[in-house]
């Protein structure tokens, strides 16, 4: 089986998606977003107006997403512009980064995702001083979205 092959963790806050030309292939395209509209309930007047804590999130991620593949002895590479269309749901505003990430063992998606997911809350949380019990694991994205729908309502002021 051939064909392009992906990753992906998509609701309607944030994503993240690591995808390749083929099953063979060690060279992905990463591309991950944070929906900064989604989050201003929680994010809203908790922080300075030129570092919002989401997409400050995101950009420590994706340092942290850099590291891994280091670490997996592959070679990450910036990518400039936009290649994210068709991954980011319709509405919002939207704020996305990319890789593309060469000689990426098999076990690289997996860690990625999990990685991302997870820290992108923790760093969040941390900037806004919220105090949320967040998960203690890796949440499905629907399941996520449901999480940060209701911390919105509770935190959101």
């Amino acid at each position: 089986m051939s064909g392009s092959l992906s990753h992906e963790y998509i609701n309607d806050f944030l994503f993240f998606v690591l995808k390749s030309d083929n099953e063979n292939s060690t060279t992905l395209h990463y591309s991950s977003g944070v929906n900064v509209d989604r989050f201003l309930p929680i994010t809203k007047g908790r922080h300075r107006p030129m570092s919002n804590p989401a997409i400050r999130g995101l950009q420590l991620v994706n340092l942290g997403v850099r590291a891994l593949a280091l670490a997996g002895g592959a070679t990450p590479k910036a990518l400039r512009g936009s290649n994210s269309s068709g991954i980011i749901p319709a509405k919002g505003y939207w704020v996305t980064e990319q890789l593309l990430i060469e000689g990426a063992p098999q076990s690289l998606p997996e860690e990625v995702i999990h990685y991302a997911a997870t820290e992108l809350l923790k760093k969040i949380d941390r900037a806004i001083v919220l105090g949320a019990a967040l998960p203690d694991k890796l949440l499905n994205p629907r399941d996520l979205q449901l999480y940060l729908e209701e911390l919105c309502r509770e935190y959101g002021g």
